[in-house]
């Protein structure tokens, strides 16, 4: 990593620069560059292909809106999947809502799971409880040989490069569709509207042939590209938008709520018109 300050170019003129304090591990693993780093501002951090993955200091914001939007929208979600998130910031959040029996975590590269133990101990903390299935796996092929499976899904995925690039297509979107039940829903992240418009616009139309209720939600989040966070969520039946009021219940959150659940789903115009 070298040096005292690390930046992850984000565009070819654009890049976010971090303070580190140390590094704490670098690894080329059979799919990506690993990387984690202390950082002076935002505590450790995973970064994958040069990529700011996660950090102790934001993390909840991204973990919390691809968790609790989806489960709150389902009327009984039992049966979880989570493709990719091998930090295992989205099965803690997952873990909160008591209707969910099994919860299974399907990561590519097991070296994500590993060090994101020894090093973020308070967002991988879940992934060994009793609920929770790993498997260290193919996302791609899991859902291709999956069908009426699960409730909801989750894809916590890298930006379309590596080993994620399939995760952008439109027949994953279809295997989901295949691999849920006939309520289920799925969200993905769909990255940022300042520097990927067409990405946005692309997942949203590809969606939108599949699902009856294709919907795009925002939410902040400073390490990312732009700080501007897209969500894209497509369901078989149940609307976020209208999810009943006595459907929510407390949990422990710092960022998402039931007031949040439906005003993140209020868009910008740019945002909105990359949605039509």
């Amino acid at each position: 990593m070298g040096g005292l300050w690390y930046t992850e170019k984000q565009t070819d003129s654009f890049g976010i620069t971090l303070k580190i304090n140390k590094t704490l591990h670098t690894e080329q693993t059979e799919f990506q560059k690993l990387e984690m780093a202390e950082t002076e501002e935002f505590g450790n951090m995973l970064f994958l292909d040069g990529m700011v993955m996660t950090s102790q200091k934001d993390e909840f914001v991204y973990h919390e809106m691809v968790a609790h939007v989806p489960l709150f929208t389902h009327p009984n979600p039992e049966n979880v999947l989570v493709v990719g998130g091998g930090d295992g910031g989205v099965i803690r959040e997952v873990l909160k809502h008591p209707s969910v029996k099994k919860a299974t975590l399907v990561e590519i590269d097991g070296k994500v799971i590993e060090y994101s133990k020894k090093y973020l101990p308070e967002i991988a903390g879940q992934l060994e409880n009793s609920r929770v299935e790993v498997k260290v796996a193919d996302g791609f092929l899991h859902i291709a040989e999956s069908e009426n499976v699960y409730d909801v899904i989750m894809v916590d995925s890298t930006e379309p490069v590596g080993p994620a690039v399939n995760l952008f297509t439109k027949g994953f979107y279809a295997g989901i569709s295949k691999a849920l039940k006939e309520d289920g829903i799925f969200v993905a992240q769909s990255d940022n509207p300042w520097f990927t418009p067409d990405l946005i616009r692309n997942v949203q139309r590809d969606v939108k042939e599949i699902f009856p209720i294709t919907r795009l939600y925002i939410a902040n989040i400073p390490t990312y590209p732009s700080g501007l966070w897209t969500f894209t969520i497509g369901s078989k039946k149940h609307d976020p938008l209208e999810v009943s009021e006595e459907r929510f219940h407390d949990i422990d959150t710092k960022y998402y709520s039931k007031e949040l659940h439906k005003a993140a789903f209020v868009l910008p115009k740019f945002v909105e018109d990359l949605t039509k």
